[in-house]
């Protein structure tokens, strides 16, 4: 089969079965343009032709191309679920991708901020205009929450249950979580909702969205990053900050609370333990606190 059609049934695939996100859907597909790329340059192979030392001579020019491990690693995911399709639909008998191994990557602590920093950063909001107003509600509810961006860009406003104090959200894969929301975040949402975006003339298909710029279109994921680098500026706070900053901030500060580390993994909405297990060591006073806890010489 050619590469249009095969392509086409993997998006089928990956949308209908697997029920993937629109980024995954773009993750992948750009994964295997970049394979498609790369068997032009081997004699135009269909992607059945394909064999495992094709793919691994494939890596080796991905790697030459200077793409990061973390990216590469990316791009095996999207490799394997494509020849995984290609299986399913017997469009070959055998994986060439069954035995290629993703590179060993290494965990980069994240940077967090203290609940001082955050409290300065937010703390530097001009509350006087309707975009300071927005921006208080959304950098609470981010923090409050431990949101993505993009959960926080897609918030609806039937998604809101603040008389029990959760908010529903939509995660990785169209996976929906419940998360407890603070008495702050829930304060200043009200104030948002209430005398900010009613004066907001909604545009057409952004009925239930909850933060809107002042067209009322839905903030996009950009704006949220300009917005906190901003105020990150105005505090003279020279960390890398981003809006995962207040999503590793958050889970930090819970865990050095000692909260337990699966309801932490629940409210950030991570598939495995591992994935949460990374807050366990940001902070080494955390680490001397457990040993002179627990260490029996303590």
């Amino acid at each position: 089969m050619s590469w249009e059609s095969t392509i086409k049934g993997f998006k089928a695939y990956l949308r209908l079965e697997r029920s993937a996100s629109p980024n995954t859907l773009e993750a992948y597909l750009r994964d295997v343009e970049k394979l498609r790329q790369y068997a032009e340059t081997i004699g135009s192979k269909k992607p059945t032709e394909l064999l495992k030392s094709d793919l691994k001579n494939f890596l080796i020019w991905i790697n030459e191309l200077g793409v990061l491990p973390s990216s590469q690693a990316r791009i095996i995911s999207g490799i394997k679920s494509f020849f995984k399709f290609m299986m399913l639909e017997e469009m070959i008998t055998i994986d060439p991708a069954s035995l290629i191994e993703t590179p060993k990557l290494s965990k980069k602590l994240p940077d967090v901020l203290s609940v001082e920093e955050i409290d300065k950063l937010i703390g530097g909001i001009d509350l006087s205009s309707p975009e300071g107003m927005r921006n208080k509600a959304l950098l609470e509810v981010l923090y409050s929450c431990g949101l993505r961006v993009s959960e926080l860009v897609n918030l609806k406003m039937s998604n809101l249950f603040l008389d029990v104090e959760f908010i529903k959200i939509i995660g990785k894969g169209n996976k929906e979580r419940l998360v407890p929301i603070g008495g702050e975040a829930i304060r200043y949402l009200m104030i948002y909702k209430e005398e900010i975006r009613k004066s907001v003339e909604v545009s057409k298909g952004a009925e239930d969205f909850l933060f809107l710029n002042r067209r009322g279109s839905p903030l996009s994921r950009v704006m949220i990053f300009i917005i906190i680098k901003d105020l990150a500026a105005k505090a003279g706070l020279k960390k890398t900050i981003s809006p995962h900053t207040f999503r590793h901030s958050f889970a930090t500060h819970l865990v050095e609370g000692g909260a337990d580390l699966r309801a932490v993994q629940d409210m950030l909405g991570h598939e495995s333990i591992t994935t949460t297990e990374i807050y366990t060591h940001l902070d080494r006073n955390y680490l001397k606190q457990v040993i002179t806890q627990y260490h029996p010489r303590s």
